[in-house]
């Protein structure tokens, strides 16, 4: 059974009452009263949410009877309607009966249903805020303990043993034996690499194993606004400093005092803004627009680019001295291309994030797959990888992620460029033969799979019999590879880029 809020209204005039009562009848629990010790004996064997009176009453105005009402029942919400709109008695029932909403008469039907549905609900948010302070004060040690676990499952998310996912022989090796050799000193990092290599996941990966680990870790990307918005968004602003500044507004930067920002894009940002970067660091203060005092910030500063930056200082694109600010220690993220042997381990990694991400699940990758996978250039690096098994997961109709659901460019495991794939051809060793047989192997191989290895279609298409397609099959040794499954029990952690 719903139960409505209760409302009391307090008229000395019966149809007004009786007008009141039909509007809210429907939405609310209604009580009459008509005069004030009426409403005070309501009030007390009753439980009202909200009371509503008029300002003009004989022996005891609306004001001094709701003031009477903070007095005795301070939890209720109190509303008073007048027919006078002078402002001395707006402010003095505001400030003597601690009103929630003045009404002018004569009154919008509506606005007025409106208005009192919107007191009922900030009387239950009332109760809701009583409620979890009396339960926060009653478990402060298991809210703690909570903050303590979420800031460990971070920990462990950016553990350089088991957070960044690689294998034995990965250079990314060398990347976190350079992350875990600068984590605990608080010194400015600069991370260089392609788009989509993992530079914030190494930002990550930096703050959560540093001393900084308990506190903020906050997120700007500089090359995607303008410097005026930048600014505002790194430094804050005052109200009124600019067109439609109507508050106040805390900047990345206090907000991520005693923490680490990470400013992705530094490369991007135009000489102007530099400079008021570089007096950032090397003060320690920043002045929000349109303010007139500093601000002291404690914040480590973690910066990356997809540039060679020594290159932009040399073209005077970047300044030298913040340059210098910002590498500290810098650290190169390689390009996926560069680490094909973890191509296995952050597909299944990425695989169990995009099954959870779209609700859809698979047993894994076949072996053809992972094959074709390896074999790729990855362009685009992990974001590519990743974008290509939320895609294959959105195909598949079957259990498993074959070859055949690969985009053609992976599937062929070939450069996208006709240069490069006339340098493949003409890099292989032998006659020409040979030469010729290998790319006819090459060919015969992706349509097999690009068929799900049905020799009838792959001979239609190639326009072959299907006893010559058998035979150029065991020619070239060309057989179907055997699924991957992913393990049940597999604990693999979300791989970010």
């Amino acid at each position: 059974m719903n139960i409505l809020p209760s409302i009391l209204l307090v008229d000395d005039e019966v149809r007004v009452l009786e007008s009141l009562q039909r509007l809210l009848e429907d939405d609310f629990d209604v009580y009459l009263a008509n005069s004030p010790d009426e409403a005070m004996v309501i009030l007390s064997d009753e439980w009202i949410q909200v009371v509503l009176s008029d300002q003009r009453m004989p022996g005891m105005s609306g004001i001094e009877f709701l003031q009477e009402v903070r007095e005795r029942f301070p939890e209720v919400i109190r509303m008073i309607i007048s027919g006078y709109t002078d402002s001395d008695d707006i402010i003095k029932a505001i400030n003597d009966s601690g009103i929630h909403q003045y009404i002018t008469k004569p009154w919008d039907p509506d606005n007025l249903l409106l208005t009192v549905k919107n007191a009922a609900n900030m009387f239950d948010l009332q109760r809701q805020n009583e409620q979890l302070s009396v339960e926060m004060k009653l478990l402060p040690a298991t809210v703690e303990d909570g903050l303590a676990e979420i800031r460990q499952r971070l920990k462990n998310n950016y553990d350089l043993e088991d957070g960044i996912i690689r294998s034995p022989d990965s250079c990314m090796n060398s990347v976190c034996d350079a992350i875990r050799q600068v984590a605990t000193f608080d010194v400015a990092v600069l991370l260089t690499g392609d788009s989509g290599t993992g530079k914030e996941l190494s930002a990550r990966a930096i703050h959560y194993n540093s001393l900084r680990s308990d506190k903020v870790f906050v997120v700007e990307n500089c090359g995607a606004l303008p410097d005026e918005l930048l600014e505002s968004e790194l430094f804050g602003y005052k109200k009124g400093a600019f067109t439609g500044a109507v508050m106040d507004r805390i900047g990345l930067f206090e907000s991520a005092h005693g923490g680490t920002i990470f400013l992705d894009e530094i490369g991007d940002t135009t000489p102007a803004f530099q400079v008021k970067l570089l007096r950032v660091l090397q003060e320690g203060e920043i002045r929000p627009l349109g303010a007139n005092m500093r601000k002291s910030i404690d914040v480590r500063v973690i910066a990356a680019t997809n540039k060679d930056l020594e290159a932009e200082v040399r073209a005077g694109r970047f300044r030298e001295d913040l340059f210098y600010r910002l590498a500290t220690f810098q650290i190169k993220i390689p390009p996926l291309a560069e680490r094909l042997q973890d191509v296995p381990l952050l597909a299944g990694a990425l695989l169990e994030q995009s099954m959870h991400e779209l609700g859809k699940k698979v047993r894994g990758f076949s072996d053809e797959t992972l094959v074709c996978m390896q074999a790729y250039h990855w362009p685009g690096n992990v974001r590519e990888l990743h974008n290509e098994i939320k895609r294959m997961l959105v195909m598949a109709a079957d259990d498993w992620l074959g070859a055949e659901l690969l985009s053609p460019q992976v599937l062929r495991a070939a450069p996208q460029e006709d240069e490069a794939e006339l340098s493949w051809l003409m890099g292989l060793n032998g006659s020409l033969k040979e030469r010729m047989d290998a790319l006819e192997a090459r060919i015969v191989n992706e349509s097999m799979i690009r068929n799900r290895w049905n020799k009838s279609k792959s001979a239609k298409e190639l326009g072959l019999s299907r006893v010559g397609l058998r035979n150029k099959l065991e020619r070239y040794g060309l057989e179907k590879v055997e699924t991957l499954e992913l393990p049940d029990d597999a604990d693999i952690q979300a791989v970010g880029v």
